[in-house]
């Protein structure tokens, strides 16, 4: 057997299929385990210690539409990691005038105590939300 369309068979249309229409060729990834997406979500706050914004970017980019609750939370970190990244750019920046150190100071505890705080509120399959976040993502 050849794996060739038949002469009449339209362009696109792959062999063997009576109706015409395109065969999917991957299914939707299942649906995460809440243990899982509790773990997931856990690491989406604690993982930004190490991979800055990019961490929660990747999590929320693979395990989208795989659970309400790990979507939720990846997007939640991620927009505290983008303000993080502000408040550092805008520190830096004023360290000329010296008030950039005590910003850079402030948003170095606050990163520390809040991300904690939130991978603690994670394990415990909580809702959190950050006191200080500006919505990018939403």
């Amino acid at each position: 057997m050849s794996d060739t369309p038949p002469p009449d068979a339209p362009w696109g249309q792959p062999p063997g299929s009576p109706s015409g229409q395109p065969v999917p060729q991957f299914a939707p990834p299942p649906p995460l385990r809440p243990d899982e997406e509790k773990t997931w979500a856990i690491l989406g706050h604690l993982l930004p210690f190490v991979a800055g914004f990019l961490a929660p970017l990747v999590i929320w980019l693979v395990f989208k539409g795989r659970g309400q609750y790990l979507e939720d939370q990846s997007k939640e970190s991620l927009n505290f990691q983008l303000t993080l990244l502000i408040a550092y750019v805008v520190g830096s920046i004023l360290t000329i005038v010296l008030i950039g150190f005590l910003i850079l100071i402030v948003a170095g505890i606050a990163a520390l105590v809040l991300q904690i705080v939130a991978a603690v509120a994670s394990s415990r399959f909580e809702w959190y939300r950050y006191p200080v976040s500006i919505r990018f993502v939403k």
